[in-house]
């Protein structure tokens, strides 16, 4: 440890080499390389934190640029985890590194939580954070939860020191599911930069053990009005006593290996050209659909697509598609569900990713 480097920390009363040894010996797992992951990633690196792990297996593209600021055009079409680590490397040579390019999921939560003293949970969907909860609670680790809606975003600090858990917060409802996130809502960019700085320094204050995490506590911020509340969160003994994860969360990032195929937007232009038989489904809002479509396609928004299973004819190809690639995994899975026996199809990376390609789609509204 360099300590001309963190001699502010040393020197700071209330903090010292105690805590500042206890930095460099930490292992943190930032799950989302995203608006909250970033930020996150870039004061733990920056303070000292001994190993970080970021998880993600998206790619970047040109709307993550508002928000994502440690990302520039250059990187667009890089994988998040490579061009973060590339850029925390040059901030800290000192802190060793660990690029998972992957989602999260039921299959590899617990071997890889277990590595880690602690967990950032940087993700944007309701199924990905019960799963690092409950990951977290069969393996005892505390974990940062932050999330951000409209102008306003939320931090607390979950499992730890027998406080509440993510389900204490918010009880596992199927309406959670269909809550919008920032693809479908918009976020404004200077928010998530915000709130993961928040889960920094709640991370950091527990690792180093000084003054009052938010434990029990949920923070709100509410940036248009410039305000900043903290209620209480009750500890619900049964949400303590997970001692398996189940097989499916629902989560839209986390989907692998759940009987549906990811089909890239160059092929997909293809087989529009190529007027092969299929059902296109685009399952964004309707706003979204009107504003900027595929001419081939049908707008079932994801939350309806229970309701309108006349519309669909699993005779067909289901190719499934949304703005990003995420709300469509989430439809793959709930149309498998539904058609066992359909193929199904999620182009990966959405209508960005289509019209970002090269190839010409024959036409759109």
């Amino acid at each position: 440890m360099s300590a001309s480097r963190y001699q502010k920390h040393i020197k700071l009363k209330g903090f010292g080499k105690v805590a500042q040894d206890k930095l460099s010996k930490a292992k943190v797992l930032i799950i989302g390389a995203g608006g909250l992951g970033t930020p996150a990633a870039q004061y733990l690196n920056a303070v000292g934190v001994g190993t970080i792990a970021i998880m993600d297996q998206d790619l970047i593209e040109e709307s993550n640029l508002a928000r994502q600021t440690l990302f520039c055009p250059k990187d667009i079409g890089k994988a998040k985890t490579d061009a973060l680590i590339s850029w925390l490397h040059l901030q800290n040579p000192e802190t060793k590194l660990i690029n998972l390019k992957e989602f999260i999921s039921p299959e590899n939560a617990l071997k890889t939580i277990a590595r880690f003293d602690l967990v950032v949970d940087a993700s944007d969907n309701f199924g990905t954070r019960y799963l690092v909860n409950d990951a977290c609670v069969i393996l005892d680790k505390p974990f940062i939860y932050g999330a951000i809606h409209d102008f306003e975003g939320q931090v607390s600090v979950l499992n730890h020191q027998d406080g509440p858990t993510y389900r204490c917060l918010f009880p596992e409802s199927s309406q959670n599911q269909i809550i919008p996130n920032c693809d479908e809502n918009g976020v404004l960019g200077v928010l998530p930069g915000l709130i993961g700085t928040y889960q920094a320094l709640e991370a950091i204050k527990v690792i180093a053990g000084i003054g009052e995490p938010l434990v029990g506590k949920l923070l709100i911020v509410d940036t248009l009005g410039q305000s900043h509340l903290k209620i209480g969160v009750p500890c619900i003994a049964k949400n303590k006593a997970i001692d398996k994860l189940k097989t499916d969360y629902g989560q839209d990032v986390c989907a692998t290996n759940m009987g549906y195929f990811e089909l890239s937007p160059e092929d997909l232009l293809e087989k529009i050209n190529a007027r092969t038989s299929f059902q296109l489904i685009d399952v964004r809002s309707n706003a979204e659909f009107e504003q900027d479509c595929l001419e081939q396609a049908i707008n079932i928004p994801l939350q309806e697509i229970n309701k309108k299973t006349e519309e669909l004819r699993p005779e067909k190809e289901f190719i499934i598609i949304c703005q990003s690639g995420k709300r469509s995994q989430q439809a793959a899975l709930m149309l498998k569900e539904l058609f066992p026996t359909a193929n199904i199809f999620n182009v990966q990376g959405g209508m960005n990713a289509v019209r970002s390609t090269k190839v010409e789609a024959g036409g759109g509204k």
